[in-house]
């Protein structure tokens, strides 16, 4: 295949294996202010100076997140205050802390808790706080350019064949955060991925721990993913593990690779008409509910079983948002200036995302669709106790996900 340039998109910053500090009270007078005021200055150009402040209540240790005079402040609450107020626990802070949640995994799994104020606040204020704690910055108007090998601008609606020189993939996927490749698969294999999807589906029911179900406008229920389908079919197996896929873990030099084991493919139907349940699941990063710094970024790969397109339930990313500290869910972020795509594809066709790439999946209008959906990933940087972490986070990401009747940010 060639030489390839290396275009990391590699953004593990921690492991697991890192001491973890949970005293309350180091946290709340030492760890974050020390954070907030060492990352005044290099923050400044993100601080939006009509922010309302909000209170931090943490099991009744309160203290007052603002901005005074262009220096973000986190001080005790001597007195009454008319103030938005988060309540958290103390884990729910040491967490926060290290990266281990975020306000969106608190929506998720009910424990989100805010008197007089709206989810949109809450992530204006994770966005100044992770910043500091990270030593990053929050995305602002004009950071982010996109151009192509040549310094020219990026033709961010372009795709690719696997005859396309590597290196231009590599550098699109890096600058984009996303790639569509057409004509990867030809229609006889994914006819026989549908076959198995149609026989398989009836071995599925509610609530057996590797099915995902929805319900459709007629009330009726609909299964919609079928996790380990790689494992009850042939045809699918056949697909994830072909080189036409697998290449794509060369394209970033970070080693990526389908993962170890079994069960390493989800078979989804998109169906019409979804009502309530996760078949579309809104704008999101798949880091949304945390551990960006500890698992980014993997890459996403769907394989188009049927075509999609706008009426089909097709993919939409926000272009260079891999690159940028942003609202992690569930709407795009207001005043955003990096351009929404649309990705629709044909039958045989792939996409591909990184897993810090804001993406939703537009619900079907007139055709159902199929899709097959794999993730190449990266050695971990600390494998048992990652490992772990991520079971943690997946069991909060199955009992809990990000619904369409999740209530839109603010």
């Amino acid at each position: 295949m060639g030489s390839v340039r290396p275009v990391s998109v590699d953004l593990r910053t921690r492991t697991d294996s890192t001491q973890v500090e949970t005293d309350v009270a180091v946290l709340l007078e030492e760890t974050i202010p020390a954070a907030l005021a060492a990352s005044a200055d290099r923050l400044g150009p993100a601080w939006r100076p009509d922010l309302a402040p909000l209170v931090i209540d943490v099991e009744g240790e309160r203290r007052l997140l603002s901005l005074e005079g262009g220096v973000p402040l986190l001080e005790p609450v001597t007195r009454s205050i008319d103030r938005a107020v988060l309540h958290l626990t103390t884990q729910q802070l040491a967490d926060l802390v290290v990266d281990q949640c975020t306000p969106i995994s608190w929506l998720a799994d009910g424990s989100l808790r805010i008197d007089g104020g709206g989810l949109a606040l809450v992530l204006d204020w994770w966005l100044i706080l992770r910043a500091a704690l990270d030593g990053t910055v929050p995305h602002t108007a004009g950071a982010i350019d996109f151009v192509d090998l040549d310094g020219r601008p990026l033709d961010l609606h372009r795709s690719f064949t696997l005859d396309d020189p590597i290196e231009e993939r590599a550098h699109f996927l890096h600058q984009a955060g996303f790639l569509h490749l057409r004509g990867v698969f030809d229609e006889s294999e994914m006819a026989a991925v549908s076959v198995d999807m149609d026989r398989e589906a009836p071995g599925y029911t509610k609530g057996d721990g590797r099915s995902w179900w929805a319900v459709l406008a007629d009330g009726s229920d609909a299964l919609v993913r079928m996790q380990a389908f790689d494992l009850r079919s042939e045809a699918t197996a056949r697909v994830i593990e072909d080189e036409r896929l697998t290449e794509i873990g060369d394209l970033t030099g970070d080693g990526h690779h389908l993962p170890t084991g079994r069960g390493r493919c989800e078979g989804l139907f998109k169906p019409l008409g979804v009502r309530q349940g996760i078949s579309d699941i809104p704008w999101h990063k798949d880091c949304s509910l945390g551990r960006h710094s500890f698992d980014c970024c993997s890459l996403t790969v769907g394989v188009s079983v049927t075509g999609a397109d706008a009426d089909s339930g097709q993919l939409r990313v926000v272009a260079g948002s891999n690159r940028a500290l942003m609202w992690p869910a569930p709407s795009v972020q207001p005043d955003l200036d990096l351009p929404i795509i649309d990705l629709p594809t044909r039958t045989g066709d792939l996409t591909v995302h990184c897993s810090c790439t804001l993406h939703m999946a537009q619900p079907p209008v007139t055709r159902p669709r199929r899709v097959l959906y794999t993730s190449l990933v990266m050695d971990a940087l600390d494998s048992e106790a990652s490992a772990a972490a991520r079971a943690r986070r997946n069991a909060i990401r199955e009992a809990a996900p990000l619904t369409v009747s999740q209530p839109a940010a603010g």
